[in-house]
């Protein structure tokens, strides 16, 4: 088990990258650190290696700080973005390599034995001979995971492993890390900022902003029961419907629609309702259209056709909003729709971010 206690980083230039971070990852969990560009999951994923020294905190492995030890003594395997190969060694021995220095260092046949069963694991026996320059780029990042793997490490931590692959290639490879890391049973550290490979590959998701936990929990959760506005917005594909509402008088109102507090479901709230600004959320799913108590209608601006669904854009409050249809509901540009609101799955938060609903 990795703890994670209290754990800030200050740079040199004064930037605070985190800010008393907290969190826990159990023995043989995937967890997944995702976040924007600067939110600070690289630089954890590099302080628990030893590759930088916290500014406070701790971080502990089974009990035992790690904050002391070399990296080389973390009992830490990493995958870095960039694959990080020796160019003049072939696949053998680039996965042999870990195996043959070092404190550790084993007879070469001893490596070598060692190094075929990774490489039968993770299937690329057949590469054995080639170099790195020969192959692409997913073979490369399977030889680097399977040199990782090789050192039978505590820890796990990939960095962005699947950034410089193609949209397709990263599918199948995301599938085969989960598999590979489940079937060792290693406890795994997956740095994205690509939500979809997040909540596909993890038991745990840690969506961090600024520094600062936003949310850590089942990834379905993320997207069903977000904590607050950035999670919410952050989380979904096309994003979430963000609408500005009045409420006041049991009454909720919106330029273009008004329903009742009543329609809100009690036992989701949060904390308690009062009159006010706020911001309704409702992802594109929970538009429903054509219903014959309608709530509101629109003129659809556009129809965007992915497989087996339609998203379709048009104006609501004053702001773009997008709702999904079945393909075989043959709405047009143009077209006057008529919809409603699944309150049991809207959100309510105050102009703050922080979710009443």
């Amino acid at each position: 088990m990795i703890e994670i206690r209290d754990l800030r980083k200050v740079f040199d230039n004064g930037f605070e990258a985190l800010k008393k971070v907290n969190f826990t990852v159990e023995e043989g969990d995937l967890i997944c650190l995702l976040g924007p560009s600067g939110c600070g999951k690289t630089t954890i994923l590099n302080l628990i290696a030893g590759l930088l020294d916290p500014t406070e905190g701790d971080i502990l492995n089974n009990g035992v700080t790690m904050i002391d030890k070399h990296p080389k003594d973390r009992d830490i395997g990493f995958v870095f973005q960039n694959y990080a190969l020796y160019p003049h060694m072939t696949v053998l021995e680039n996965v042999m390599f870990p195996l043959r220095v070092g404190e550790k260092k084993i007879p070469k046949e001893e490596a070598e034995k060692i190094a075929r069963k990774f490489m039968k694991l993770t299937s690329i026996e057949e590469l054995e001979n080639k170099k790195p320059g020969t192959m692409s780029g997913g073979q490369q990042q399977r030889v680097a995971i399977t040199r990782a793997l090789v050192q039978n490490p505590n820890i796990l931590l990939l960095d962005e492993p699947l950034s410089n692959l193609d949209a397709r290639l990263r599918l199948r490879i995301r599938e085969e890390i989960r598999r590979l890391v489940k079937e060792v049973g290693i406890t795994t550290i997956f740095v994205t900022h690509d939500q979809e490979e997040a909540l596909s590959i993890s038991d745990k998701i840690v969506l961090m902003d600024e520094g600062v936990i936003q949310q850590h929990d089942d990834p379905q959760n993320l997207y069903l029961e977000p904590n607050n506005l950035f999670v919410a917005k952050f989380i979904g594909n096309p994003v979430i419907n963000i609408l500005p509402v009045d409420i006041a008088n049991g009454s909720v109102k919106g330029s273009d629609f008004e329903f009742s507090t009543s329609d809100f479901i009690p036992e989701r709230f949060k904390q308690e309702l009062s009159d006010g600004k706020y911001l309704l959320g409702v992802r594109p799913e929970d538009i429903h259209v054509n219903q014959e108590s309608s709530l509101f209608e629109v003129t659809v601006d556009s129809v965007e056709l992915i497989g087996r669904e339609r998203i379709l854009n048009f104006k609501l409050d004053g702001e773009h909003a997008k709702s999904i249809v079945t393909i075989d509901e043959m709405i047009n540009h143009g077209d006057v729709i008529k919809c409603s609101f699944n309150y049991p799955r809207i959100y309510l938060f105050k102009e703050t971010g922080e979710r009443v609903y």
